[in-house]
């Protein structure tokens, strides 16, 4: 007669397998997130991530209010999009995020793009508040 061993054993060996962690979706660390170095920033894709609405308005709240949770936008875009759009300005090398936590800080990259395309961030601010002001 042949033995088998109840579910909840084969979980256990699963959890045991996974280092004691249990699932395989439960890690120690979250992903790290590449963000491109200074001089692998380039024009064209610091333009056409800023060629989206959405972005620039995020790309504004940030340098108006400085560095933010992820959820500080939440009433911008769904969250799905959302997730879209820091993916696309992180890659561009517009933001920069770390992660505190449960938590992903944003932040602009100012001074890399300052140093990379002098007064370009500066400009694209100034007619983001001009049409946001004109309404």
């Amino acid at each position: 007669m042949r033995c088998f061993a109840p579910p909840f054993a084969k979980r256990e060996k699963q959890k045991e397998a996974a280092g004691g962690r249990n699932g395989a979706y439960m890690t120690d660390m979250a992903k790290e997130l590449h963000h491109p170095e200074r001089d692998q920033i380039e024009l064209s894709a610091v333009l056409e991530a800023l060629s989206e609405p959405t972005r620039r308005e995020i790309v504004l709240r940030l340098t108006e209010e400085g560095e933010s949770p992820c959820q500080a936008f939440d009433a911008t875009a769904p969250k799905s999009n959302l997730s879209y759009h820091y993916a696309r300005l992180r890659e561009a090398g517009i933001t920069r995020t770390r992660i505190v936590g449960p938590y992903r800080m944003i932040s602009v990259r100012v001074d890399d793009l300052a140093a990379r395309f002098p007064g370009l961030l500066d400009s694209i601010i100034a007619a983001s508040r001009a049409r946001a002001q004109a309404g």
